[in-house]
């Protein structure tokens, strides 16, 4: 209809005006991918292989979160999440290839080769935390510094169904509400907390009515639209000084938990392909551009030939690239701070850090 087809143009142009990965200009139409799923599949492919080491937490099947809430947002506002990471790192600035020279431990990667998988960075982006819950109070203190500066921005703070019952997260509802901080509080509902269902781990799975003193919203985390109108609306919220407000996006994850999880020990292999038969991002997104003429067939295969283009090139670069140097080691503790000798033992305790 009229609406929907005023929605998908707004989106569009928030893509081109923005200059960063949307989906929505970067779907290939023989397999459904964008560049989400693509460098997603390139760093399974890396993992087994052994050239990508650690943890590993792979975004696909998500994708919709990612790019709907940056499109809801502005660029001067602020986001944290936890550490499936990657598709955020896109969408708040970061490329293909920084994102895989980091994955490989290179000097390219966009946290110079020394967070890997977890711990990525751009502008008013604070980065994957590997400590579970932990990103929801750091980002209720940046919505509260948004507050005291009085800039009209705000933080949009992202966590896992695993996370949702961690009281650190409820006392940090607590405190946004009480200050009335521009706070967006999102609960990315992918079903399974590492190997455990939601039924299982939750007595109420009703996870936008937890913040209780807090307005919530539930919302079709697999589209791309919902998510963005959703979003837009809770930034108003926000922006209108009425303080905090909760969201829980439904969404699925299609790899397991990190890649040292297969992901069909605790649920079965068709419910993955039902779900992405049914309920894809990318396919349903590329579906209504197709069938409303807003793109061609052909045009969207020159995006797909691009996209695999830029994820090979990135790929060799993530392997080629040098890792950096031990004397770095200790670099880029705190910022803009005088260089300060690190403790520790042995050959540690000589290394000093730099601003």
């Amino acid at each position: 209809d009229r609406k929907m087809l005023t929605n998908i143009s707004t989106v569009l142009r928030t893509c081109v005006q923005r200059n960063v990965y949307q989906l929505a200009s970067c779907i290939s139409l023989n397999f459904g991918t964008s560049p989400y799923e693509r460098m997603e599949l390139k760093a399974d492919q890396l993992y087994k292989q052994k050239i990508i080491r650690g943890f590993c937490h792979l975004y696909d099947g998500q994708e919709a979160c990612a790019v709907g809430i940056e499109a809801g947002i502005n660029l001067s506002d602020h986001l944290i999440t936890a550490y499936r990471a990657h598709g955020y790192t896109l969408t708040r600035g970061g490329t293909v290839r920084e994102i895989m020279a980091e994955l490989t431990g290179r000097r390219g990667g966009i946290a110079k080769g020394k967070g890997g998988s977890m711990h990525m960075y751009t502008k008013n982006f604070y980065g994957g935390n590997g400590i579970v819950g932990a990103q929801v109070p750091l980002g209720a203190g940046v919505a509260l510094a948004c507050k005291i500066q009085g800039n009209n921005e705000l933080c949009v703070s992202l966590y896992g169904d695993g996370a949702a019952n961690q009281g650190q997260i409820f006392e940090a509802y607590n405190m946004a509400a009480l200050w009335k901080l521009p706070a967006i509080f999102i609960c990315e509902n992918n079903k399974y907390g590492m190997g455990t269902s939601v039924e299982r781990s939750s007595a109420s799975t009703d996870y936008y009515k937890r913040g209780d003193y807090i307005p919530g919203l539930r919302v079709d985390g697999m589209d791309l639209l919902c998510v963005r109108e959703a979003t837009k609306f809770a930034a108003d919220h926000c922006r209108a000084g009425k303080g905090p407000i909760l969201m829980e996006l439904q969404t699925y994850r299609y790899h397991g938990h990190s890649m040292s999880d297969p992901g069909v020990s605790y649920r079965t292999r068709d419910e993955i392909q039902e779900v992405r038969s049914k309920s894809d991002p990318i396919s349903m997104l590329k579906d209504r551009m197709l069938s409303n003429n807003m793109a061609s067939v052909d045009e969207l295969k020159e995006i797909d030939v691009s996209v695999r283009k830029e994820i090979e090139d990135a790929a060799q670069f993530a392997t080629t690239d040098p890792e950096p140097p031990l004397e770095e080691l200790c670099s880029h503790i705190f910022h803009n701070e005088p260089p300060m000798e690190v403790r520790g033992v042995n050959i540690w305790s000589k290394l000093k850090s730099s601003s």
